[in-house]
């Protein structure tokens, strides 16, 4: 087991993602909790941190759409962006149509066979399903296709490895040791796994080792995988973060109706993200 990981400020948690940096998120939406971990994409904004390219794994609602919309993204790699229910991701369409952001579509396979070979340290990875789609036609510049050396005369598509420098997200439990449980969401595990440098905010903390309890163990991320931590109760508010946690559904509202608007988006940046009594 590695030294026990450091528990930080939020300020300093978030100081390990650098401008420039690609970026790990994960979905937002999830039967158990969101995973994306809101009060520390507040505080990058608050920030003022700049072209991040961010990879949506596989999909973002509000946090790519608020990173977008406070310019502190260059690029965003994603099968989906969208507030579900609530409607389209408001900045994420106007800055797609105004060209102010590169949009690199793909799926949600592509995505997890890149960070599987990210992961495993081999430079790429082939994926099925993808060959003479729309989205290999555009991504053909990084995509390629290849015959498969078992069958001769059969074609595959390959993807190149991912290896973000961070990744984020928010978990419900860590423990003294800074491991973390992460129960069934195994594409955080991939995305930890490929990553550099990961960062995790949570809920509560546990007095023990997680790795030791019976009933948590195999849902656990070990510590071996993380860069630093903050507690952060119910940080993935406004998104669904589990049973004691549901997502706020006055306040989705409530962005999908302000963030219309760039004087909306402006307006609720001061209220919910800057003012003093934000998260």
């Amino acid at each position: 087991m590695a030294d026990e990981v450091p528990r930080l400020s939020l300020d300093a948690l978030v100081a390990h993602v650098r401008d420039g940096d690609q970026l790990s998120v994960a979905t937002g939406f999830h039967a158990a909790y969101s995973g994306v971990a809101m009060d520390a994409t507040r505080a990058l904004i608050r920030r003022g941190v700049r072209d991040l390219r961010l990879l949506c794994v596989p999909s973002s609602s509000l946090q790519a759409d608020l990173l977008i919309g406070a310019s502190c993204l260059a690029s965003i790699e994603m099968g989906a962006a969208l507030l579900y229910e609530y409607g389209p991701a408001p900045r994420f369409v106007s800055a797609q149509r105004a060209g102010t952001i590169q949009v690199r579509e793909a799926t949600c396979p592509a995505i997890a066979a890149g960070l599987r070979a990210g992961e495993a340290g081999l430079p790429f990875m082939p994926v099925p399903g993808v060959l003479g789609s729309d989205v290999f036609r555009v991504r053909s510049n990084e995509w390629k296709e290849i015959e498969n050396p078992f069958q001769p005369g059969q074609h595959i598509a390959v993807i190149p490895a991912i290896r973000p420098d961070v990744a984020l997200f928010h978990a419900p439990l860590a423990d003294t040791h800074g491991n973390v449980w992460i129960g069934t969401r195994g594409s955080i595990r991939l995305m930890a796994h490929a990553a550099h440098r990961v960062i995790v905010t949570f809920d509560s903390l546990d007095p023990g080792n997680l790795l030791d309890d019976p009933d948590k163990a195999a849902g656990t991320l070990a510590n071996t995988y993380v860069t630093a931590l903050c507690q952060r109760p119910n940080g993935s508010w406004p998104l669904h973060g589990g049973p004691l946690h549901p997502e706020d559904t006055d306040h989705m509202q409530l962005y999908a109706e302000l963030a219309k608007s760039d004087l909306g988006f402006r307006d609720y940046l001061e209220r919910y993200v800057f003012a003093p009594d934000a998260r």
